[in-house]
């Protein structure tokens, strides 16, 4: 396409303008996924229409709007060792920055990792992938839901998130930095048939790029999605009219669905039906489209990130379950699907009313 230079005769651009009307956009808090898209799109649409010129700008509110980084702790956590137990680590890896100048190639940014080891030093070792909004502060009571029940966690927060640097993060920032923490990983434990990773709502998509590039057995043992949609423009377009706008042309995408059926290792899904933020059926059709074998938990009553405590002991034995089929410690790549009644045990189990968020 050629370019378009702006003549005289041309109506200007109202840059100020148009971004302070965007910023009251932006000033609405909200809470998921769903509520940001109906405003993504209202972003993409008021720019356009003004012929706003600055598409770096565009990129970077929309995804500092879908993607919602949290920098910095919550007050309660201010102190060093609050939330941690003995043992516990929390502590920066300097990675590239993502960004550098011409003259400047050695620019690095900071990025969070929690060691939590767990009593056992046989239980295998999770990587923990959180999701949009909530770094790891806010996420310890899930965090600690995972560990109770036996695993050691290394988490990450991407960076723009807790105590990363606070960039405005993207698809590709996000996927590298769980690249980087797998590498951790790796490190703390050596059986790769004992490396399981986690991932909730976004960080399940991001739990899938990375399996996928893997090998059960060879590079890990296992995979568990919460809450995990099949692709961001999905999720957009379960929130209406302008969330079917905003789905045709948002730049973020996390396609799982193409993704999952190169993830050969077994896997558990867990998911509740009265998830508001990323519809049960997205789920389902992520479950459908992976390989056959895979553990499906539909959690009756279940919101999007309440499953933890909402069904608090079928959730443990979801989790205790993945455990079971995990290969045996240095057993290579041999298949070891789901024993008999095990999934399906854990899918019926009863619960208690569950609480929604």
């Amino acid at each position: 396409m050629a370019k378009r230079d702006l003549r005289k005769s041309d109506k200007p651009v109202r840059h100020g303008a148009v971004r302070n009307f965007m910023a009251r956009i932006l000033a609405h808090r909200h809470d998921g996924l769903l509520g940001a898209w109906p405003k993504c799109c209202a972003l993409a649409l008021a720019v356009s229409a003004s012929a706003l010129s600055g598409c770096a700008w565009l990129s970077d509110k929309e995804r500092a709007l879908v993607l919602r980084p949290s920098p910095g702790r919550p007050a309660a956590f201010e102190a060093e060792d609050a939330g941690l137990r003995p043992g516990d680590q929390r502590y920066v890896l300097n990675v590239p920055a993502m960004q550098t100048t011409a003259n400047d190639t050695s620019a690095e940014d900071r990025l969070a990792v929690w060691w939590l080891p767990h009593p056992n030093p046989q239980a295998p070792t999770l990587l923990y992938l959180h999701g949009t909004l909530r770094n790891l502060y806010e996420n310890l009571p899930k965090i600690e839901a995972v560990r109770d029940a036996g695993y050691a966690v290394l988490a990450v927060d991407y960076r723009g998130w807790g105590d990363s640097s606070p960039i405005i993060p993207s698809e590709a920032s996000i996927d590298a930095d769980a690249a980087r923490a797998w590498a951790e990983l790796v490190k703390r434990q050596p059986d790769p048939s004992q490396r399981v990773i986690f991932g909730h709502s976004m960080g399940g998509a991001v739990a899938v790029s990375l399996a996928s590039q893997l090998r059960r057995g060879v590079d890990y043992g296992g995979l568990v999605l919460e809450a995990t949609f099949t692709r961001m423009p999905d999720v957009a377009a379960s929130a209406g009219t302008l969330g079917r706008i905003g789905a045709a042309i948002t730049s973020l995408k996390f396609e799982s669905i193409n993704k999952i059926s190169r993830v050969d290792a077994p896997t558990l899904i867990l998911h509740g039906d009265a998830d508001k933020l990323v519809p049960v059926d997205l789920g389902r059709r992520l479950r459908d489209a992976a390989q056959p074998g895979v553990c499906w938990v539909e959690i009756a009553g279940g919101s999007h990130s309440g499953l933890h405590r909402e069904a608090a002991e079928r959730y443990k034995q979801s989790l205790q379950g993945l455990v079971s089929v995990l290969p045996p410690r240095f057993s290579g790549p041999e298949a070891r699907p789901w024993p008999a009644g095990v999934c399906s045990a854990i899918s019926t189990a009863p619960q208690a009313n569950a609480v929604k968020s």
